[in-house]
């Protein structure tokens, strides 16, 4: 059975994640663009991350996620554990992207997109799927919970 509403939720709260970042530099500019990784370099000479993964995006994205999960009838929860999740996914690829020489912000169709979808997303079907299965273990409608 599909859930098409905690789907329109998840992408939802996932746009926010990661449109508000985008926001945050055009409206701010360089104000507050503190680098994440502080110019930090890796073993290999290249940025660990890059500057424009930046502790600004990070925290807008994680704390106006959490406020928009209500919005879409979720909790705040939830949309601090998408944006966290989806932020990490974002950093995750970033530092990939660092590693095949690719500069910040060039485009990488695929890892630009699916750890950022997909941690969040796993980790909200994993979780709902435990508690919906002791849900229905409880109700006597599963023979044992997950």
């Amino acid at each position: 059975m599909v859930h098409w509403l905690a789907i329109l939720q998840l992408v939802v709260l996932l746009a926010l994640a990661n449109g508000v970042p985008v926001i945050a530099k055009r409206v701010l500019g360089a104000r507050f663009a503190y680098p994440l990784d502080g110019g930090a370099r890796f073993r290999d000479g290249r940025p660990w991350l890059g500057p424009s993964k930046t502790i600004r995006g990070i925290l807008l994205s994680i704390v106006v996620t959490s406020l928009g999960a209500p919005l879409v009838g979720l909790g705040v929860g939830v949309g601090l554990l998408v944006g966290s999740l989806a932020m990490l996914g974002d950093l995750c690829s970033s530092f990939v992207k660092r590693r095949l020489r690719l500069a910040s912000s060039d485009r990488a169709t695929g890892l630009d997109q699916i750890p950022e979808a997909l941690f969040p997303a796993v980790a909200i079907f994993f979780v709902g799927e435990i508690v919906l299965s002791r849900l229905l273990y409880r109700l006597r409608i599963r023979d044992r919970p997950y």
